[in-house]
């Protein structure tokens, strides 16, 4: 089993079900910070990028506080091989996956104990005192982490509660049909679905 931090869309539990095709009953949640990095609005686009400091440094007119230079997120616990594959394929070849330490910063709950997302704001807090963070308390996690030019991105913060207020209709429900963003997932799912039929 596989832990990640999801920083981005998939902080809404709704839309990593469609992503790995399942109801994610088999996973845990909490939420959860990673050191040294920055989120940002990427130009044109619903979801955000994460990037080290050190990459995102010139974005900034300022040198900034280790709050800022935090990300708040949500820590998922037992993602299985094909959950992964199938993440893999949604981030593209815009993000890179690598190993990070994140800090949990509650309790592993079920996903299926997840409030919904228009309530989560107790799930993930948005601000932390970085000298708070437990050393002790440290995972190693898989995330995607940003691979393109820096110059795509804005340095305007990107907040899952804006999202959820003004674009998650267009990832979760009705609204969702024909997001090209789920285009490649759906494709590799609607392949692999062909060739176990034949």
């Amino acid at each position: 089993m596989i832990d990640a931090f999801f920083y981005g869309t998939l902080m809404h539990p709704k839309i990593l079900q469609r992503v790995i095709g399942n109801d994610g009953s088999h996973l845990r949640i909490c939420p959860a910070v990673i050191k040294d990095f920055t989120r940002h609005q990427i130009k044109g686009a619903d979801y955000p990028a994460i990037v080290p400091y050190s990459l995102s440094r010139s974005l900034f007119d300022h040198d900034l506080g280790e709050d800022q230079k935090s990300v708040r997120g949500s820590l998922i616990s037992g993602l299985t091989d094909e959950d992964i594959r199938l993440l893999d394929v949604f981030e593209g070849d815009e993000y890179i996956r690598e190993v990070v330490v994140a800090y949990p910063l509650g309790p592993l709950i079920s996903l299926c104990d997840v409030p919904p997302a228009n309530m989560m704001g107790p799930l993930v807090p948005t601000t932390v005192a970085s000298q708070g963070l437990e050393p002790e308390r440290t995972m190693n996690v898989h995330t995607y982490v940003w691979c393109m030019s820096t110059s795509e991105l804005g340095s305007d913060p990107w907040t899952f509660e804006d999202f959820v207020r003004q674009n998650a209709w267009k990832w979760v429900g009705a609204g969702s049909e024909g997001n090209t963003d789920y285009a490649e997932v759906d494709k590799q799912r609607e392949m692999e679905r062909a060739t176990v039929g034949s």
